[in-house]
C-alpha cells in the first residue's frame, strides 16, 4: 500500500513536497507528526534521500521518541541513522564534536535549574551584590532571556545605560559565564547559544552539518526563540551543487498554539516565516482528527478574537458530540468537590478509567484543593510539573558524583559533595578552598588536591584528601575493561557509606530515598541497554540533564492527571476540566495589567486555545463565585473567555447553594453579593486625593524600599487593589500595586 493513501489531501501536499522552504500550518489534532513522518518516509523513499541526511527537530523527548518510533516502522531498515531529537538533544551531540573549537573540553557538564542557582549564589556572594535586592532568580532570568536573544556579556553590558540593576546584573551574567567556562559546564541557554556560536565563527563546523542535514524539519515551530530560529537558519543555508540556497526546510506550527513568550518564544518566527526564507510553499492543515464538533467550534470562537494570527478554521467530520459544558460554583472548594466527585462517578460506573482525565488549570498552586478532594476519596493521581525525579536530593547528590567523577572541573558538583555524606568538612573550609582556587586561576577540586597549600586547612587537610582518594579511586575504576555504569553506582553508594547511613536511618523517608536511589539504578540499566552507541558515564548524564517532567507521563497507566495549562500542550485526553475560568486567574492578573496587555491578553487567550482542544469527547470548564488566593477571599467575575463561547455552544449549569454548600465546612458561610455571571467592566479611573485608601494621590512623591523616590503619575482601580504608575528617580517608571508596593508618601 502507497503511504499516500493514509493522507488527506493537504497532508499529501506537504509530504510530497521536495526542495525550496515549506510552511506547514497545522492546527490542533491535524495529524502533524502524521505528516512529518510521513514526509521523512517518502524522501527516502521515492526522492532518493539518504537517511542520514534527514534531521527532524522538536521540543520534547517524549515527542521526539514518538516520532522516532513512527519513523521506524515506515522507513524501517536505515532509519537508524535519521537525527530525531529536541533542540538541546541536537545541539549536545554536535557540541561534543566541535566544542574544543569555542574552548571548552568535549566532557563539558550540562548544569540544571539548581546548578544554576547554586553558581549564581556564589557569584553573588563574590560580587557582593544583595539578593534581597536584586534577587538571584531575577539575575538568572535576564541572563536567560539575554541568551534566548544571542546577547553576550559584553553585549548586555553596553545595554545597560545608567541603570544599576542592569549593571549588576551585567556584572554577574559576565562573572557567571566565566566560572561556567571554568568549570567546562553549560547551562541549558548555553547548549543552543554555544552552539549559534560555534557556527558563526567556524566555517568548517558549520559546512560539516549543512552538508549533513540536507533536508531539515522542525516541530512546534512557534515555540522556537531567537537562538532557535538562528541555528535553524545557519543550518539550512547550506548551497546545492550549483551554488544556490534551496532552503530544504520544513517546519510545521500554529501560531494559535503559541503559549511559551515566558520561556522566550517568539511568535514573529512563525508568522514571518516567509519574510525570511523567500519562496516559501505555505499549506494549511485544517481538518481536526481529535475532538468533537462542538468543543471545536468552541475552541474557534474563542481564538477568532486574536488579532495577531494567520487565518484558518479548523473543521472536523467527528459526531456533534456533547455541549460544552461551563459551570458556576459556590466556591473553589465546591469546584473541586463537584469535579472529583462526578470523575469518580464516571469510573464506579465503568464509564471511563481515570486516565482518561485531565484536571488542568493556569497555576500550580490551584493543584492543592484538587489533591485534598482526590486524596479522600482514594482517587489515584499525579501532578505533572512536580518535582522532577532527577532534582531529588538523593538522586542530586549521586549524580553530583558522577559528574565529579565524569568532569573534575564542575564546581557546583564537587561542592555539593564535599561533605556528603558528612565528612566534618564545613563552610568555613569551603570558602577558604574556593578563594584559593579563584584566586590561582583553578577548579575547586584541582585546589583539594592542593589543601597542603591552603593556609588554614592544616586540620581540615585529612578529611579532604579521603575525598579526593574515594573520587580517584572511583575515577581509575571507570576505565577498567568490562566495568559497567550499574558497578560504578554499586562502589559509590560502597566508597561513600551514603546507601548505609539511609538504611540506618530507617525512617520511611530514608525508604522512600532508599527506592529512588533502587530507581537510579534502574535507569541506568535501561540506558545502557537502549543506547544508540557504546553507553558511557557522559552519555548518561547527558541524557537524564535533558530530561523534562513530561517524560514522565505514562498514558498507559490508570490515574488521574493533574496539570497546568501550559504542561498539557502536545497531549489529549477523552475528558479535559478547565478549572478557575474567572478574570484574574485567566487571564491572569498580570496579564490583564501588563504594560502590553493586548498582547499579553491574546497570548492567555492561546493558551485557553490550547486547553479546549485538548479534549476529544467533553469540555468541562469551571469558575467559582469566591476562591481563597494569598490568604484572603478574592471575588471574580467569569473569564472573557466563557464569554466568548456563544451561548448556543454552551450548557450552563448553576449548582444549587444548599447542594454545592454541603461539601463546605460546618461554619462556612456562602458569599452573599449581587453577583452577574457575564458582566464585564472597564478598570474606573482616579485622580487627586479622592481615594480614601491610599495616603497619596497623583502628583505626590512617594519612597519604595526597593526604587527609591517616585512621583505617582496615574492611580487605577484594578479589582481589589490599585494599579499605581510611578515614575522613579533612579528606575524609571514603574507599574506597581498598592498593597504590594508599601508606598509610602515622601515628606
Amino acid at each position: 500500500m502507497n503511504i499516500l493513501d493514509d493522507l488527506n489531501p493537504e497532508q499529501k501536499k506537504a509530504v510530497m513536497h521536495d526542495k525550496g522552504p515549506l510552511l506547514i500550518l497545522a492546527g490542533a489534532g491535524s495529524g502533524k507528526t502524521r505528516v512529518l513522518t510521513y514526509r521523512a518516509a517518502y524522501l527516502i523513499e521515492h526522492r532518493n534521500v539518504n537517511p542520514w541526511n534527514i534531521l527532524a527537530v522538536t521540543f520534547t523527548n517524549k515527542a521526539a521518541r514518538e516520532m522516532k518510533e513512527r519513523i521506524d516502522r515506515l522507513v524501517g531498515y536505515g532509519s537508524e541513522n535519521i537525527w530525531v531529537s529536541t533542540f538541546h538533544s541536537t545541539c549536545v551531540r554536535i557540541l561534543r564534536r566541535f566544542i574544543d573549537r569555542i574552548g571548552y573540553e568535549r566532557s563539558f557538564s550540562i548544569y540544571d535549574d539548581d546548578d544554576s542557582r547554586a553558581l549564581m549564589r556564589d557569584v553573588c556572594k563574590y560580587l557582593d551584590i544583595d539578593t534581597k535586592r536584586i534577587p538571584e532568580k531575577s539575575i538568572l532570568n535576564a541572563i536567560s532571556r539575554a541568551k534566548d536573544e544571542l546577547i553576550g556579556p559584553e553585549e548586555f553590558e553596553k545595554n545597560t545605560g545608567r541603570d544599576y540593576m542592569l549593571k549588576k546584573q551585567a556584572e554577574a551574567y559576565y562573572e557567571y559565564q566565566k566560572r561556567l567556562k571554568a568549570s567546562n559546564a553549560l547551562d541549558f541557554d548555553d547548549l543552543i547559544f554555544k552552539t549559534v556560536e560555534l557556527f558563526m565563527t567556524d566555517e568548517s563546523a558549520l559546512a560539516y552539518y549543512q552538508n549533513r542535514f540536507q533536508y531539515i524539519m522542525v516541530d512546534e515551530y512557534q515555540d522556537t526563540n531567537t537562538a532557535q530560529f538562528r541555528l535553524i537558519q545557519l543550518l539550512a543555508s547550506g548551497v546545492n551543487e550549483y551554488g544556490e540556497r534551496e532552503y530544504n526546510l520544513c517546519v510545521v506550527g500554529d501560531d494559535d498554539q503559541s503559549i511559551y513568550k515566558f520561556r522566550g518564544a517568539n511568535i514573529q518566527n512563525i508568522l514571518s516565516f516567509e519574510r525570511a526564507f523567500p519562496n516559501t510553499k505555505v499549506i494549511k492543515l485544517e481538518q481536526n482528527y481529535r475532538s468533537t464538533k462542538s468543543i471545536l467550534s468552541a475552541a474557534n470562537e474563542v481564538i477568532a478574537n486574536n488579532i495577531g494570527r494567520k487565518p484558518k478554521t479548523l473543521w472536523t467530520a467527528n459526531e456533534q458530540g456533547e455541549p460544552v459544558t461551563y459551570t458556576l460554583f459556590d466556591t473553589d472548594m465546591d469546584e473541586a468537590e463537584s469535579v472529583t466527585g462526578e470523575i469518580k462517578r464516571m469510573v464506579d460506573n465503568n464509564q471511563a478509567r481515570y486516565n482518561d482525565f485531565a484536571i488542568l488549570y493556569r497555576t500550580n498552586a490551584q493543584s492543592r484543593m484538587f489533591e485534598e478532594k482526590l486524596i479522600r476519596k482514594n482517587i489515584p493521581y499525579k501532578i505533572i510539573g512536580s518535582v522532577n525525579f532527577y532534582a531529588r536530593k538523593e538522586i542530586k547528590d549521586l549524580l553530583a558524583y558522577m559528574k565529579t567523577i565524569d568532569n573534575g572541573l564542575d564546581n557546583i558538583a564537587v561542592k555539593r559533595i564535599i561533605n556528603v555524606p558528612r565528612r566534618g568538612i564545613g563552610a568555613a573550609t569551603i570558602e577558604k578552598v574556593d578563594a584559593y582556587a579563584i584566586n590561582n586561576g583553578m577548579s575547586f577540586y584541582d585546589a583539594l588536591v592542593r589543601c597542603e597549600q591552603i593556609p588554614g586547612l592544616e586540620r581540615s587537610c585529612a578529611k579532604i584528601m579521603s575525598f579526593v582518594s574515594i573520587i580517584e579511586g572511583l575515577r581509575s575504576r571507570l576505565y577498567q575493561e568490562n566495568y559497567n555504569l550499574t558497578e560504578l553506582i554499586d562502589d559509590i553508594l560502597d566508597a561513600t557509606g551514603y546507601l548505609k547511613e539511609l538504611e540506618e536511618e530507617g525512617s520511611d523517608e530514608a525508604r522512600e530515598r532508599i527506592a529512588n536511589i533502587d530507581e537510579l539504578v534502574n535507569k541506568l540499566v535501561t540506558y545502557a541497554d537502549e543506547a544508540e552507541e557504546a553507553p558511557t558515564l557522559s552519555g548518561f548524564l547527558e541524557e537524564v540533564a535533558l530530561v523534562s517532567d513530561i517524560d514522565s507521563f505514562d498514558e498507559s497507566e490508570d490515574y488521574l492527571v493533574l496539570m497546568t495549562l501550559h504542561s498539557a500542550k502536545g497531549l489529549e485526553f477523552p475528558y479535559v476540566y478547565i478549572c478557575g475560568m474567572e478574570e484574574g486567574i485567566f487571564p491572569s492578573y498580570m496579564a490583564m495589567y501588563s504594560d502590553n496587555p493586548q498582547d499579553e491578553i491574546e497570548e492567555e487567550r492561546r493558551l485557553c486555545y490550547v486547553g479546549i482542544t485538548r479534549a476529544r469527547k467533553r469540555l468541562s470548564l469551571t469558575a467559582a463565585r469566591q476562591r481563597m488566593m494569598r490568604g484572603d477571599i478574592s471575588f471574580n467575575k467569569p473569564s472573557r473567555f466563557i464569554k466568548e463561547i456563544p451561548e448556543h455552544l454552551l450548557k450552563i449549569n448553576m449548582p444549587d447553594r444548599k447542594t454545592m454548600t454541603s461539601f463546605a465546612p460546618d461554619d462556612y458561610q456562602p458569599s452573599r453579593m449581587n453577583y452577574k455571571p457575564f458582566a464585564f467592566s472597564e478598570p474606573k479611573q482616579f485622580a487627586g486625593n479622592n481615594l480614601g485608601e491610599l495616603e497619596y494621590g497623583v502628583g505626590d512623591t512617594v519612597r519604595h524600599f526597593r526604587f527609591g523616590l517616585g512621583k505617582v503619575t496615574a492611580i487605577t482601580m484594578g479589582g481589589r487593589d490599585y494599579e499605581v504608575t510611578v515614575d522613579f528617580e533612579e528606575y524609571g517608571t514603574k507599574k506597581l500595586m498598592a498593597s504590594f508596593a508599601k508606598l509610602t508618601k515622601a515628606e
